[in-house]
């Protein structure tokens, strides 16, 4: 059975691992979208690596881990709008309202576990069924996946459905 838990000191060792598996995560280590082009490019994998690190150590988690077992097999790196300089400043993702949205910026799955349970539509699923993002996200910023597959590089806006604030108990 899958397992999602937030970012946090706890989960970070094995985060490190599916990151060292290969793939765009293991040199951006999800600060691509985090930062200025011109602050991103003067920073080494080092940096990026221990900003994710601190991140992971702050009140509100820069993402969620999937697990099978012990073993991360997944990464969803999510937050506020706001938390994103390349969103905030983007000309080609503009801001349409001054509703609060949170984006998905990056999915990663073990490559050994493309097609399993961490594949994009369950582990979707797997979030929806956990309270991993009650620990998370202020529940009147609860976010909703809009869609069932994403691609590292892609961002995604989603915005509080009603269903989510009930079921956060603020409804």
């Amino acid at each position: 059975m899958l397992r999602v838990s937030p970012l946090t000191a706890a989960t970070w060792d094995a985060l490190e691992a599916l990151f060292g598996e290969g793939g765009d995560p293991r040199w951006c280590w999800c600060q691509w979208w985090r930062l200025r082009a011109k602050d991103f490019s003067a920073l080494k994998v080092p940096q990026l690596r221990d900003r994710l690190r601190e991140q992971a150590t702050s009140d509100q988690p820069p993402g969620l881990v999937a697990f099978d077992g012990d073993r991360a097999v997944g990464w969803l790196s999510l937050g506020p709008r706001a938390d994103f300089e390349r969103i905030v400043r983007s000309k080609v993702i503009p801001t349409v309202d001054d509703r609060p949205v949170w984006s998905i910026v990056c999915f990663a799955v073990s490559a050994d576990a493309r097609g399993g349970p961490a594949a994009p539509p369950d582990w979707a699923a797997a979030m929806a069924s956990t309270r991993a993002l009650l620990r998370i996200a202020p529940a009147p910023l609860m976010p909703r996946l809009l869609a069932s597959r994403f691609s590292s590089g892609s961002s995604i806006e989603l915005r509080p459905p009603d269903f989510l604030r009930s079921f956060a108990g603020t409804a």
